[in-house]
Protein backbone atom coordinates (compact mmCIF):
# COMPACT_ATOMS: atom_id res chain seq x y z
CA UNK A 1 0.00 0.00 0.00
CA UNK A 2 1.17 3.29 -0.91
CA UNK A 3 1.68 6.39 1.95
CA UNK A 4 -0.24 8.16 -0.67
CA UNK A 5 -3.07 5.79 -1.45
CA UNK A 6 -6.22 8.00 -2.03
CA UNK A 7 -9.67 7.29 -0.65
CA UNK A 8 -10.84 5.67 -3.62
CA UNK A 9 -8.45 3.18 -3.74
CA UNK A 10 -9.20 2.48 -0.11
CA UNK A 11 -12.58 2.51 -1.30
CA UNK A 12 -14.00 5.06 0.34
CA UNK A 13 -15.69 8.19 -1.50
CA UNK A 14 -17.08 11.50 -0.34
CA UNK A 15 -20.27 13.14 -0.73
CA UNK A 16 -20.62 16.26 -2.66
CA UNK A 17 -23.51 17.53 -0.97
CA UNK A 18 -23.18 16.58 2.99
CA UNK A 19 -19.71 15.93 3.17
CA UNK A 20 -19.90 12.62 4.38
CA UNK A 21 -16.87 9.94 3.75
CA UNK A 22 -18.82 6.97 2.27
CA UNK A 23 -18.00 3.28 1.83
CA UNK A 24 -17.54 1.97 -1.53
CA UNK A 25 -18.97 -2.21 -1.09
CA UNK A 26 -16.42 -4.55 -2.64
CA UNK A 27 -16.97 -5.47 -5.92
CA UNK A 28 -18.93 -2.40 -6.82
CA UNK A 29 -18.01 0.23 -9.34
CA UNK A 30 -17.29 3.43 -7.99
CA UNK A 31 -18.74 5.43 -10.44
CA UNK A 32 -21.99 3.46 -10.56
CA UNK A 33 -25.01 6.56 -10.78
CA UNK A 34 -27.18 4.02 -7.91
CA UNK A 35 -24.34 4.44 -5.12
CA UNK A 36 -26.12 6.85 -3.08
CA UNK A 37 -25.04 9.02 0.38
CA UNK A 38 -26.59 6.77 3.72
CA UNK A 39 -27.03 10.16 5.14
CA UNK A 40 -28.37 12.64 2.69
CA UNK A 41 -29.02 10.12 -0.33
CA UNK A 42 -27.19 11.96 -3.07
CA UNK A 43 -25.48 10.53 -5.73
CA UNK A 44 -22.01 9.79 -4.65
CA UNK A 45 -19.22 9.08 -7.43
CA UNK A 46 -15.59 8.60 -7.68
CA UNK A 47 -14.19 11.21 -9.98
CA UNK A 48 -16.21 14.26 -11.58
CA UNK A 49 -16.66 12.82 -15.49
CA UNK A 50 -14.24 14.36 -18.13
CA UNK A 51 -13.38 17.33 -15.00
CA UNK A 52 -10.49 18.22 -16.98
CA UNK A 53 -12.47 19.04 -20.24
CA UNK A 54 -15.16 20.81 -18.59
CA UNK A 55 -13.15 22.82 -16.73
CA UNK A 56 -11.34 24.21 -19.99
CA UNK A 57 -13.94 24.84 -21.52
CA UNK A 58 -15.11 27.13 -18.52
CA UNK A 59 -11.71 28.70 -17.97
CA UNK A 60 -11.48 29.59 -21.70
CA UNK A 61 -15.52 30.66 -21.83
CA UNK A 62 -14.61 33.20 -18.58
CA UNK A 63 -11.47 34.73 -20.32
CA UNK A 64 -13.33 35.39 -23.24
CA UNK A 65 -15.78 37.02 -21.03
CA UNK A 66 -13.45 38.68 -18.75
CA UNK A 67 -12.24 41.14 -21.76
CA UNK A 68 -15.24 42.80 -22.89
CA UNK A 69 -16.58 43.11 -19.03
CA UNK A 70 -13.44 45.34 -18.34
CA UNK A 71 -14.01 47.17 -22.10
CA UNK A 72 -18.06 47.75 -21.56
CA UNK A 73 -18.85 49.87 -18.88
CA UNK A 74 -20.96 48.64 -16.06
CA UNK A 75 -22.38 52.15 -14.90
CA UNK A 76 -24.05 54.72 -16.72
CA UNK A 77 -25.32 57.56 -14.74
CA UNK A 78 -27.45 60.31 -16.36
CA UNK A 79 -27.51 63.45 -14.52
CA UNK A 80 -29.05 67.18 -15.51
CA UNK A 81 -28.96 65.42 -19.02
CA UNK A 82 -25.15 64.19 -18.99
CA UNK A 83 -25.08 60.90 -19.71
CA UNK A 84 -21.67 59.18 -18.07
CA UNK A 85 -20.54 55.67 -18.97
CA UNK A 86 -18.16 53.88 -16.22
CA UNK A 87 -15.92 51.10 -16.51
CA UNK A 88 -14.46 48.82 -13.61
CA UNK A 89 -11.14 50.46 -13.86
CA UNK A 90 -12.44 54.03 -14.50
CA UNK A 91 -14.58 54.07 -11.15
CA UNK A 92 -11.66 52.66 -9.47
CA UNK A 93 -9.39 55.42 -10.61
CA UNK A 94 -12.63 57.56 -9.78
CA UNK A 95 -12.24 56.78 -6.26
CA UNK A 96 -9.11 56.78 -6.00
CA UNK A 97 -8.92 60.52 -6.84
CA UNK A 98 -11.57 61.75 -4.77
CA UNK A 99 -10.03 60.07 -1.98
CA UNK A 100 -12.02 56.73 -1.48
CA UNK A 101 -9.05 54.64 -2.02
CA UNK A 102 -10.58 51.86 0.29
CA UNK A 103 -13.38 51.70 -1.33
CA UNK A 104 -11.56 51.79 -4.39
CA UNK A 105 -9.22 49.02 -3.28
CA UNK A 106 -11.62 46.69 -2.61
CA UNK A 107 -13.43 47.19 -6.00
CA UNK A 108 -10.07 46.28 -7.60
CA UNK A 109 -9.67 43.72 -5.70
CA UNK A 110 -13.21 41.81 -5.57
CA UNK A 111 -13.60 43.44 -9.25
CA UNK A 112 -10.44 43.12 -10.93
CA UNK A 113 -7.65 41.17 -9.04
CA UNK A 114 -10.12 38.00 -8.09
CA UNK A 115 -11.19 37.05 -11.38
CA UNK A 116 -8.50 37.20 -12.94
CA UNK A 117 -6.37 35.37 -10.63
CA UNK A 118 -8.61 32.56 -10.11
CA UNK A 119 -8.46 32.26 -13.99
CA UNK A 120 -4.70 32.18 -13.47
CA UNK A 121 -4.76 29.71 -10.45
CA UNK A 122 -7.57 27.11 -12.17
CA UNK A 123 -5.40 27.16 -15.28
CA UNK A 124 -2.37 26.60 -13.10
CA UNK A 125 -4.13 23.56 -11.29
CA UNK A 126 -5.83 21.82 -14.27
CA UNK A 127 -2.16 22.13 -16.49
CA UNK A 128 -0.60 20.62 -13.59
CA UNK A 129 -2.63 17.83 -13.58
CA UNK A 130 -3.34 17.15 -17.35
CA UNK A 131 1.02 17.66 -17.66
CA UNK A 132 1.44 15.53 -14.28
CA UNK A 133 3.89 18.39 -12.49
CA UNK A 134 4.87 16.83 -9.87
CA UNK A 135 4.43 20.25 -7.12
CA UNK A 136 3.00 19.83 -3.41
CA UNK A 137 -0.29 18.42 -3.68
CA UNK A 138 -1.28 19.93 -0.60
CA UNK A 139 -0.05 23.42 -1.69
CA UNK A 140 -2.11 22.91 -4.74
CA UNK A 141 -5.42 21.48 -2.96
CA UNK A 142 -5.07 24.52 -0.28
CA UNK A 143 -5.11 26.72 -3.83
CA UNK A 144 -8.09 25.09 -5.04
CA UNK A 145 -10.22 25.77 -1.90
CA UNK A 146 -8.90 29.02 -1.12
CA UNK A 147 -10.35 29.81 -5.22
CA UNK A 148 -13.06 28.18 -4.84
CA UNK A 149 -14.15 30.34 -1.42
CA UNK A 150 -13.47 33.52 -2.53
CA UNK A 151 -14.31 33.60 -6.40
CA UNK A 152 -18.42 34.24 -5.09
CA UNK A 153 -17.29 38.14 -3.50
CA UNK A 154 -15.75 38.89 -7.19
CA UNK A 155 -20.06 39.68 -7.49
CA UNK A 156 -19.85 42.63 -4.93
CA UNK A 157 -19.35 44.64 -8.42
CA UNK A 158 -22.77 43.47 -9.38
CA UNK A 159 -24.37 43.94 -6.25
CA UNK A 160 -23.57 47.49 -6.19
CA UNK A 161 -24.68 48.08 -9.55
CA UNK A 162 -27.88 46.65 -8.86
CA UNK A 163 -28.53 48.54 -5.52
CA UNK A 164 -27.96 52.31 -7.37
CA UNK A 165 -29.64 50.71 -9.92
CA UNK A 166 -32.75 50.38 -7.89
CA UNK A 167 -32.11 53.61 -5.34
CA UNK A 168 -31.44 56.36 -8.08
CA UNK A 169 -34.63 56.32 -10.73
CA UNK A 170 -35.55 60.21 -10.13
CA UNK A 171 -36.46 61.10 -13.98
CA UNK A 172 -35.00 64.17 -15.28
CA UNK A 173 -32.80 64.67 -12.56
CA UNK A 174 -30.95 61.58 -12.12
CA UNK A 175 -30.66 57.60 -13.00
CA UNK A 176 -28.65 55.14 -12.97
CA UNK A 177 -28.59 51.44 -15.44
CA UNK A 178 -26.18 49.15 -15.75
CA UNK A 179 -24.01 48.67 -18.88
CA UNK A 180 -23.32 46.07 -21.16
CA UNK A 181 -19.84 45.14 -19.01
CA UNK A 182 -22.15 44.38 -15.55
CA UNK A 183 -23.86 41.20 -17.63
CA UNK A 184 -20.40 39.76 -19.30
CA UNK A 185 -18.64 40.96 -15.29
CA UNK A 186 -21.62 38.58 -14.44
CA UNK A 187 -21.05 36.09 -16.72
CA UNK A 188 -17.37 36.22 -15.78
CA UNK A 189 -17.72 35.61 -12.14
CA UNK A 190 -20.54 32.37 -12.82
CA UNK A 191 -18.25 30.49 -15.28
CA UNK A 192 -15.34 30.71 -13.31
CA UNK A 193 -17.35 29.34 -10.16
CA UNK A 194 -18.60 26.50 -12.21
CA UNK A 195 -15.18 25.78 -13.20
CA UNK A 196 -14.09 25.61 -9.91
CA UNK A 197 -16.82 22.94 -9.17
CA UNK A 198 -15.93 21.15 -12.90
CA UNK A 199 -12.51 20.66 -11.78
CA UNK A 200 -11.63 17.52 -9.10
CA UNK A 201 -9.20 18.51 -6.81
CA UNK A 202 -8.83 14.15 -6.25
CA UNK A 203 -7.00 14.16 -9.53
CA UNK A 204 -4.05 16.17 -7.99
CA UNK A 205 -3.93 12.96 -5.60
CA UNK A 206 -4.29 10.18 -8.08
CA UNK A 207 -1.43 11.47 -9.98
CA UNK A 208 0.55 11.50 -6.56
CA UNK A 209 -0.53 8.00 -6.46
CA UNK A 210 0.29 6.96 -9.80
CA UNK A 211 3.66 8.54 -9.50
CA UNK A 212 4.39 6.39 -6.12
CA UNK A 213 3.29 3.35 -7.95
Amino acid sequence: MSGRETALAAGYMTCHSCGLLCHVPDGVDPHDARLRCPRCAATVHGRIENSLQKTWALLITAFLLYIPANIYPVLVTTSLGRTQADTIMSGVIFLFAHGSWPLGLIVFIASVFVPLAKIIVMVYLVMSVQFRWHTTPVDRTLMYHITEAIGRWSMVDIYVVTILTALVQLDALATIEAGTGALYFGGVVVVTMLAANAFDPRLIWDQEEASDG
